[in-house]
């Protein structure tokens, strides 16, 4: 067998010029072209973190500041100056397009191809390289298997019924969920703490996860999360390999290093060492992915980390006018944990900031199809718009107003509202109520949620409808006597609900159906124990259906509505506006952007602030950050008066993000509304912000007051063991306490911690 701790059979690429191995600083320095062929046009900056090759090296870049030239141009500048092999450079990404892009872009700088750059890619991809080359040492066999998440569950549920864990009640994908968590933490299960290895299956955690572990190991597979993991484990407890490793990486090359989780950031500082010479290119400003593990902090100290490293500032946008810059950057400046930078615009003042007020989020949509349709009249493409949501449930209200209009959009990163997996099986219900011989809509959702009617039951009812030239339900109902115990029991439940629910279309509206059908079936309550990041999204999703059906008098004229948005030509136009998450919007810039529904509870959003408290409160502050810097020319800030919130017509307050951006950098426009909505007649409101903590009728007085002094944090008026109220959680005890941040035992819902000003006294 192979030494595992050989790396001379590594991919080298060719030798640098000047000898058989990397050439020293002294010798590399005098080696160097001459610059101006690799460093023509970069700014002063930017060529000095290209130059800056020795020790460690912090690239601060803000929005639209080049950061990606630069990381492009020092790694030819290291490859063209001999200092190093294309094997002997470890250059990370956070996705497999942007290590193509960057390798294609140093490929044109120093004019051919780059060969041998077997370390440039993601994590997870270098973690597999680790891996295949040191298997048995992590107790894997050559030719293992990485399993995808569906493989993950099924092993999972094997696992928990050998444990004898009931899966119903504590469901496989939760655990799955903090499994992934605890890898992207770096925590093996010996790792866990008491609290945490107690924290599923009344104290199990624990034990199902390092079950879990060896059940890999048994089969020769990892998941996903041991790309991380393992590779860590590995270079922790083997200090040759490790030792081996860091004399390869001469130079690293982190990208978007503020996104970074703790396993990343703990696998970075073992290979760079006290001295490493590491370059991280990030923005503190721009790290919006706490909810997937991500921790700001990592890039906040990294001068810490690694004691003498030199920081240097990006501070010339290239991309925005300096109204839309200062807007941002007077916003931003509000979080504390940040290292603080000031973008300067290059390319001038632009117009301001725009901010409107609507009575409803239809008006909202109204308002912004008539400006995207005034653009398009004018000359302008839509291909250069984009509307930024910060839930997807504001998407539907655009999408209708823009198929009713005809003008040609499309959903960035996701499907289109009906389309969406979770609104489609809810519509299947609805589909099998109207017309119980809809096969495709009953064979959707026969087993949705779980009811143990299997592939093989389903395949028996088909062959039965088609022998007898039935619907599928119909066969289900024939053929109930005749399927397996579980199957049978699971079927005769959903016929019986069916039944029920079928009897009940006349005498509910179908809003309060459909409330009664997820309810009733399980479906909602199957997302709700679901501890994905994206099941908060796909139940705010359902209660947005929900909502939209409130207009129609009957189920048959709301399915008949969805089918004719559903078969609306996508394909007429490729000039279209895009809609998206301002999460999926990051790295993306548009000459305008909408920027809807900044309003409290949404933006920022309630659960943030409710998870994480103060955290939570920056996070979503830098998305804001993130989403005005998308744009290049213009950014219109929109937020309705009144907005449905779980059925019910609630007045909305303006986000506190409004009171934060600069009034001489922002043109606020207030419409007359009436009963009916607004009237198209702007009256520009200059002064002040502020006010988001009362909601005004938008037809009396000015939009935003004017407030004299900024908020001030008020101290805590609470003391631990006192008893208070959430509206959300309901009653608990305080039970401690971080400044304005309280933890609490809440009676029915379990720990958590919770800012202040969302309690109060019971």
């Amino acid at each position: 067998m192979a030494d595992p701790f050989d790396l001379d059979d590594f991919d080298d690429g060719p030798a640098p010029a000047g000898g058989s191995h990397p050439l020293s600083a002294q010798a590399a320095a005098a080696a160097r072209p001459d610059p101006s062929p690799l460093l023509e046009g970069l700014n002063p900056e930017q060529r000095e973190a290209v130059l800056h090759t020795e020790g460690p090296l912090l690239v601060l870049a803000g929005a639209g500041t080049g950061k990606t030239r630069v990381l492009t141009t020092r790694l030819a500048w290291i490859l063209a100056g001999g200092m190093a092999w294309p094997g002997q450079i470890l250059a990370v990404t956070f996705t497999n397009k942007a290590a193509r892009e960057m390798k294609e872009r140093i490929g044109r700088l120093i004019g051919g191809m780059v060969e041998g750059m077997t370390w440039l890619g993601t994590f997870h991809s270098i973690g597999v390289k680790i891996l295949q080359r040191h298997a048995e040492l992590a107790g894997l066999k050559s030719g293992f298997s990485i399993l995808d998440t569906d493989d993950q569950l099924r092993l999972l549920k094997q696992v928990m019924e050998a444990e004898k864990i009931d899966e119903k009640r504590h469901p496989a994908r939760q655990m799955a969920g903090l499994i992934d968590d605890w890898k992207n933490r770096g925590l093996a299960p010996d790792d866990l703490p008491e609290t945490e290895a107690g924290a599923f299956a009344g104290g199990r955690a624990g034990t199902v996860y390092a079950s879990y572990q060896r059940r890999l190991k048994e089969i020769n597979a990892v998941d996903f999360g041991d790309l991380l993991l393992e590779p860590l484990r590995l270079l922790r407890s083997n200090p040759d390999l490790l030792e081996e490793y860091r004399r390869r990486f001469r130079y690293m090359l982190v990208d978007e290093y503020q996104d970074t989780n703790v396993a990343q950031y703990m696998l970075l500082r073992l290979l760079a060492g006290k001295n490493g010479n590491i370059c991280c290119v990030g923005d503190d400003d721009q790290s919006i992915y706490g909810w997937r593990g991500a921790q700001v902090e990592n890039i906040l100290r990294f001068e810490r980390d690694f004691p003498g490293a030199r920081t240097i500032r990006l501070e010339r946008n290239y991309r925005s006018t300096a109204h839309i810059l200062a807007a941002a950057s007077h916003l931003i400046s509000h979080n504390r944990g940040r290292l603080g930078k000031t973008l300067h615009s290059q390319i001038g003042d632009g117009e301001k900031v725009v901010l409107r007020a609507h009575w409803d989020d239809a008006e909202e949509a109204r308002a912004i199809a008539d400006d995207l349709e005034a653009l398009r009249g004018a000359g302008g493409r839509l291909s250069d718009t984009a509307v930024l949501v910060r839930a997807t449930f504001q998407m539907r209200a655009l999408e209708e107003r823009f198929i009713e209009i005809g003008l040609p959009y499309r959903v960035i990163g996701g499907p289109r509202f009906y389309e969406r997996m979770e609104v489609r099986d809810a519509l299947a219900y609805l589909r099998v109520i109207h017309s119980p011989d809809h096969d495709l809509a009953f064979e959707r959702i026969i087993n949705v949620p779980k009811r143990g009617i299997g592939a093989a039951s389903v395949k028996k009812m088909h062959a039965f409808a088609r022998m007898r030239g039935i619907s599928l339900f119909r066969a289900a109902e024939l053929m109930l006597p005749d399927l397996p115990a579980r199957a049978r029991s699971g079927l005769k439940a959903l016929l019986a609900d069916f039944a029920r629910w079928r009897a009940q279309v006349d005498a509910m509206p179908p809003s309060e159906l459909a409330e009664t059908v997820l309810d009733e079936s399980g479906y909602a309550a199957m997302w709700k124990s679901d501890n994905s990041p994206k099941a908060q999204g796909r139940l705010e999703n359902l209660k947005e259906l929900v909502r939209s059906m409130e207009e129609f008098d009957t189920l048959a004229g709301f399915l008949e509505h969805v089918s004719l948005v559903m078969a609306a030509d996508e394909a007429a136009d490729g000039d279209r506006v895009s809609v998206m998450t301002m999460h999926a919007a990051k790295g993306l810039e548009f000459d305008t952007v909408f920027l809807p529904g900044w309003e409290e509870g949404l933006f920022p959003h309630q659960r943030a602030l409710d998870e994480t408290g103060e955290a939570g409160l920056e996070e979503e502050r830098r998305l804001a950050y993130v989403a005005i810097t998308r744009a290049k020319r213009r950014a219109i800030i929109s937020f309705a008066h009144n907005r449905r919130v779980h059925n019910l017509w609630q007045t909305a307050l303006p986000s506190r993000f409004i009171d934060e951006l600069p009034p001489e950098h922002v043109e606020v426009l207030r419409e007359d509304a009436g009963p009916s909505g607004f009237s198209p007649s702007p009256v520009h409101e200059r002064g002040g912000f502020a006010g988001y903590g009362g909601a005004r009728d938008p037809g009396t007085g000015p939009l935003i007051e004017a407030r004299a002094e900024p908020r001030r944090a008020e101290p805590c008026p609470y003391e631990i063991g006192q008893r208070i109220f959430h509206q959300k959680f309901g009653y608990g005890i305080i039970t401690g306490m971080e400044g304005d941040r309280l933890t609490i035992e809440f009676e029915h819902t379990g720990t958590k911690r919770i800012m202040a000003g969302f309690v109060k006294a019971a």
